[in-house]
C-alpha cells in the first residue's frame, strides 16, 4: 500500500473515514463506507491488510461513541456483559478463520439476510421506538449471548455491517429500543474489534501510515454522530439504519453478481 499525503486519494479516504465514523456511531456499518474505498484505492493489497487497517482506524471512534452513549443511555448491564463476552471470544476465532476461508462464501447469505432485515424493519413502523422486552431476564441474557457470539464471529471474519446486525438483533429479538440497541452495539463492537485487532496487529496486517490519519477522521465523525443519535432519538436512528442496510444490500449484491 503506497500513497502520498495531501494527494486526492489521501483526502478522499480521510473524508470517507469521517463519514464512516458518523454512520458507525449512529447505527453501525462504518466499514460499509471505508472498506470498499480501500479496496478501490489499493486493489493489489491483501484482504487482511485492508480489514486490519480499517479495524485499527475504527476502534478509537467506536470507543468514543460507546463512552458517550453510556453517559446518556440506561444500559441493561447483565445482558450487555454477557453479549460482550460472547463477542470477544468469537471475534478472535473469526479473524483466525479469515486467513483460510474466503469471505465470498458469506456474501450470498448476507445479501438475502439484509434484504429480509430491510423489509422487516420497513414494514414494522414502530419497531425499536420503545423498549418491548416480553421475555424473562434469563431468556434476554441467552439471546444477548447468542447475538454477541454470532455477530462477534462475523465481525472478526469479515466485518462490514456488524454494528447494524447487532442493532437489529437487540431490537428485533430482544425488544430493546433503537437508541438502547445502538448504545449496546457500540460497547459490544468495541470489545469485538479489539479482540480481532489483536490478531491483525500481531500478524502485521495494519498499514499504520494510512490507519493513523483515518483514525483521527473517524474520531471526528463518531463525536458528531453519537451526539446526534442521542439528541434525535429512535426515529432518526431507524432512518439511518434503513439507509445503511440498503447500502449493505447494494454492496453484497454487487459482490455476488460480480462473482457469478
Amino acid at each position: 500500500m503506497e500513497f502520498e499525503f495531501l494527494s486526492w486519494a489521501f483526502v478522499t479516504i480521510c473524508a470517507f473515514a469521517f463519514l464512516a465514523g458518523f454512520v458507525d456511531a449512529v447505527v453501525g456499518g462504518g466499514g460499509l463506507v471505508t472498506v470498499p474505498v480501500l479496496f478501490v484505492m489499493f486493489p493489489a493489497s491483501p484482504v487482511p491488510v485492508i480489514i486490519g487497517t480499517n479495524r485499527f482506524s475504527s476502534v478509537p471512534g467506536t470507543i468514543l461513541a460507546a463512552a458517550h452513549y453510556m453517559k446518556h443511555v440506561s444500559m441493561p448491564w447483565t445482558a450487555l456483559g454477557i453479549s460482550v463476552g460472547g463477542a470477544a471470544c468469537l471475534s478472535y476465532l473469526g479473524a483466525l478463520v479469515s486467513k483460510s476461508l474466503s469471505p465470498d462464501v458469506l456474501k450470498p447469505i448476507m445479501l438475502l439476510f439484509m434484504i429480509g432485515i430491510a423489509i422487516y424493519t420497513y414494514i414494522k413502523k414502530n419497531l425499536g421506538h420503545d423498549d418491548d422486552t416480553l421475555q424473562s431476564p434469563l431468556w434476554t441474557n441467552w439471546l444477548a449471548l447468542a447475538i454477541g457470539m454470532t455477530v462477534g464471529f462475523y465481525n472478526g471474519f469479515f466485518g462490514p455491517g456488524s454494528g447494524s446486525l447487532l442493532v437489529f438483533g437487540f431490537v428485533s429479538l430482544v425488544g430493546f429500543s433503537f437508541l438502547k440497541s445502538s448504545a449496546m452495539a457500540k460497547v459490544v463492537n468495541v470489545v469485538a474489534d479489539l479482540s480481532s485487532l489483536v490478531f491483525f496487529v500481531g500478524h502485521g496486517f495494519v498499514f499504520y501510515k494510512l490507519a493513523i490519519p483515518m483514525t483521527l477522521c473517524q474520531i471526528g465523525g463518531s463525536f458528531v454522530g453519537s451526539r446526534m443519535a442521542v439528541l434525535r432519538g429512535n426515529r432518526f436512528i431507524r432512518y439511518v439504519f434503513l439507509v445503511v442496510v440498503f447500502g449493505l444490500i447494494v454492496r453484497f449484491g454487487y459482490d455476488v453478481i460480480k462473482a457469478w
